[in-house]
């Protein structure tokens, strides 16, 4: 036990993906004491083995006696995870998802591990189409933590992109694209494969290429799939690209370039041109977005990920504790 951090321990925070998950040690006036991860995610672990990978992760932090707080985001409430943590319904509203936690059966005493919910989208008049988002919920309940009231559009890129309307601190709809696992299957499992290398978003050659692609998408998302054989095609012809992991790099701005811009082809369609859209995640992959949308005429800004699913498990867990 650390008993420097087990003395102040307050409450601890859980963001538990499909892959991994991440733990805060969290004092009562919002320090972060400690962080520390685990590689093993919903996809590596069967229901009765959560606990033990939770100790094994944050078990340093705990004190000997007492119970601490544990709230937890992500998969590990979804069905095939520790337990499944029901969809609460859009519209609502972002402070209220505490509601929603359910909590799953535990030997250590000293854990009270709550289970936060995803929320889901049925199709309506509105536009909406069926939707879930599981782990995001949280990052957004953190941006109306941080600004109370808060109206936008958000965007959250990642393996599956999700795009948000919030109206005063409520999620109105959101949308997904599997923009991020489309990039990578395409690089990987395509005939693009044998001419795609590292993309340097860096280089400006690249970043020329990337802001050429989003615009091209954007222009004629109709003709994506003619595009992304042109990938492949200009490997094999154009004599201006240079040489080696330069061209490849190139390449690889190309289709992310063009991935992107087809995500944004359908999000920005009636996004007015005043708007400032909120970016929530990885600074590199929002970077990226960030250059998509100013070469579209938007105006963005950026709120850190982990700055996000922190103060939103803190709303959640002065909701339960309340």
């Amino acid at each position: 036990m650390n008993a420097t951090i087990a003395a102040r321990l307050a409450w601890v925070g859980v963001d538990w993906g499909s892959s991994n998950l991440r733990a805060w040690a969290m004092a009562d006036d919002g320090q972060v004491l400690a962080h520390a991860g685990s590689e093993r995610g919903m996809l590596s672990l069967a229901p009765a083995e959560y606990e033990a990978e939770l100790l094994r992760v944050i078990g340093n932090w705990l004190p000997a006696t007492g119970r601490v707080p544990v709230r937890v985001c992500g998969m590990a409430g979804a069905r095939q995870g520790w337990r499944e943590a029901a969809y609460l319904p859009v519209p609502t509203r972002l402070d209220g998802l505490a509601r929603g936690a359910v909590t799953p059966p535990v030997s250590d005493p000293r854990l009270e591990i709550s289970l936060l919910p995803g929320l889901c989208q049925h199709p309506d008049d509105s536009g909406r189409t069926f939707d879930v988002m599981r782990g995001e919920e949280t990052q957004l309940a953190g941006l109306a933590a941080r600004e109370p009231g808060f109206s936008g559009t958000v965007c959250l890129p990642g393996t599956h992109a999700k795009w948000a309307r919030l109206e005063g601190g409520e999620l109105c709809r959101f949308e997904t694209f599997l923009t991020g696992e489309l990039y990578r299957l395409l690089a990987s499992h395509s005939v693009l494969a044998h001419s795609l290398g590292d993309d340097d978003p860096t280089h400006p050659a690249s970043r020329e290429a990337f802001v050429d692609a989003v615009r091209d998408a954007v222009a004629a998302p109709q003709a994506f799939s003619a595009r992304l054989f042109g990938i492949r095609a200009q490997d094999l012809l154009d004599a201006r690209l240079p040489a080696g992991e330069a061209r490849r790099a190139r390449l690889a701005a190309r289709l992310s370039g063009l991935v992107i811009g087809l995500e944004l082809s359908e999000a920005c369609r009636e996004l007015p041109r005043d708007s400032v859209v909120t970016l929530i995640g990885n600074a590199a992959l929002c970077a990226r977005y960030a250059l998509a949308l100013e070469a579209l005429g938007y105006a963005s800004r950026h709120l850190d990920g982990e700055t996000a699913v922190l103060a939103g498990l803190g709303l959640a867990h002065a909701a339960l504790s309340g």
